[in-house]
């Protein structure tokens, strides 16, 4: 083969190939707004919509009688997950009571989706981060481990848990367990308790201890920096404290939700 022949078909080879990234970026740039990057409300009154729902979902598992809880609901990513999506509901008539949840009835629902009709459908937590040149709906699914969810789908506030609001996570990684990501759901004043005296709460899945399937507990958050446990103490000088996180659904612009940075594990 000569030179010129050589330059022939490099070209063509080159050609080919700019065509085929110029068709794979239109598909990708194709996709619905929020594909690229998460989901992301645009409005104050959505993301307090949501974190009502998302809060108020998360405790009444913890009160609700155990045999009621749903029993996709096996562990701390389980109940995020679990909370998360039912947050994103229309949530009429019908849910409200397949969910009990008729005393929350007045609550507004999260207007700009009503799941499962979101950018990425019913696959809601993205499980990879983004390529080059963005994502094809293969970066979400609809399950996410702790670890997950913590990587690729919240960002850091602080370590100090004065700082968080109702419906941000905790999350922890306890190194000398099994399964060593763990997280809670930061509540606030509770919805289902007459008592102020309370403050906040915090609410968690165990997750499976021993030969037991493990439980919800609900904790004020003052039990919780008095736990018995130090390694189990939201405080800063607690190692295995990862922080107080937040939904990146929740960011308040989405260009800081585009330029989001997974966190390394």
């Amino acid at each position: 083969m000569n030179s010129m022949t050589t330059r022939s078909v490099y070209r063509a080879c080159v050609l080919v190939l700019c065509g085929t990234l110029a068709c794979f970026a239109a598909a990708v740039s194709a996709l619905p707004d929020g594909a690229s990057g998460f989901l992301h409300l645009d409005s104050a009154a959505d993301r307090e919509a949501f974190r009502e729902w998302f809060t108020g979902i998360a405790e009444y598992q913890a009160v609700r009688p155990e045999q009621n809880v749903p029993a996709e609901i096996k562990d701390c990513a389980a109940l995020l997950r679990f909370a998360y999506r039912e947050a994103l509901q229309r949530h009429n008539a019908a849910w409200l009571a397949q969910n009990g949840l008729e005393s929350l009835a007045a609550l507004p629902s999260v207007k700009k989706y009503a799941y499962p009709r979101t950018p990425v459908g019913a696959r809601l937590f993205r499980i990879a981060p983004p390529g080059p040149i963005g994502d094809d709906k293969s970066s979400f699914a609809e399950f996410a481990d702790a670890k997950t969810l913590w990587r690729f789908n919240t960002y850091l506030v602080s370590r100090d848990v004065r700082l968080a609001r109702p419906g941000d996570l905790l999350f922890y990684r306890q190194l000398a367990q099994n399964s060593p990501y763990h997280s809670m759901i930061f509540i606030g004043p509770s919805r289902f308790s007459g008592s102020a005296e309370e403050g906040s709460i915090v609410v968690y899945h165990t997750g499976p201890v021993g030969t037991s399937a493990g439980e919800i507990r609900r904790v004020t958050l003052q039990q919780l920096l008095q736990h018995p446990s130090p390694r189990w103490r939201a405080v800063p000088g607690d190692s295995n404290f990862l922080g107080v996180y937040r939904w990146n659904i929740l960011r308040e612009t989405e260009q800081c939700a585009r330029n989001h940075v997974p966190h390394h594990g």
